[in-house]
């Protein structure tokens, strides 16, 4: 397990537009059709990384709770399907079926869409408004594999409740940690 931070994109930055296939319904989605009416979770996730399996949960449970408050959440994938096969579209359709996945899971093969959000490890997770302009990007909470800290969500709950309340985030927003986005050279 390699533990690379997130990068922090601004505050401020607007949601870089995608148009990428979601590999649970086999359709196109686009961010502009996708966001959510009151606030929109963009997470860089993979099928493999320990980082994710550890929080697979703890993601589910949060979309299932804040999509019934007009938030949406979308999951990509950037990894390099070559090197790791396990990341592919094929293998992430079957993944998100058994973790019961309840938001689209789309695959970026060009990697472009994980350069443009400057997401660097799975998770990489990103809080935008409604008018997707970025409100919080990092960590989902404390935990990581093997750190004996429980599974809440409590930074990403924080920032959604902010979000949905109208109020200022005072929380300190600390990067994600977890694998490296497997990158295509």
């Amino acid at each position: 397990m390699s533990l690379t931070p997130s990068n922090m994109l601004a505050l401020g930055t607007q949601a870089p537009k995608f148009n990428l296939i979601d590999t649970i319904s086999g359709n196109y989605i686009n961010l502009q059709k996708a966001k959510g009416e009151q606030g929109t979770v963009i997470m860089f996730i993979c099928n493999h990384c320990p980082f994710v399996i550890h929080i697979n949960e703890q993601l589910v449970a949060l979309s299932n709770y804040y999509s019934e408050k007009g938030i949406a959440f979308i999951a990509i994938s950037s990894n390099d399907s070559e090197t790791y096969p396990q990341d592919g579209p094929e293998q992430m359709k079957i993944h998100a079926q058994e973790v019961n996945y309840p938001f689209p899971y789309l695959y970026d093969e060009t990697q472009d869409v994980a350069k443009s959000y400057n997401a660097a490890c799975t998770p990489d997770l990103y809080v935008f408004n409604a008018d997707l302009k970025l409100v919080y990007r990092g960590q989902l909470d404390d935990s990581r594999p093997e750190n004996g800290i429980l599974v809440t969500g409590n930074d990403l709950r924080n920032a959604l409740d902010c979000l949905l309340n109208e109020e200022e985030n005072t929380m300190i927003q600390k990067p994600s940690i977890g694998c490296n986005i497997k990158w295509k050279y």
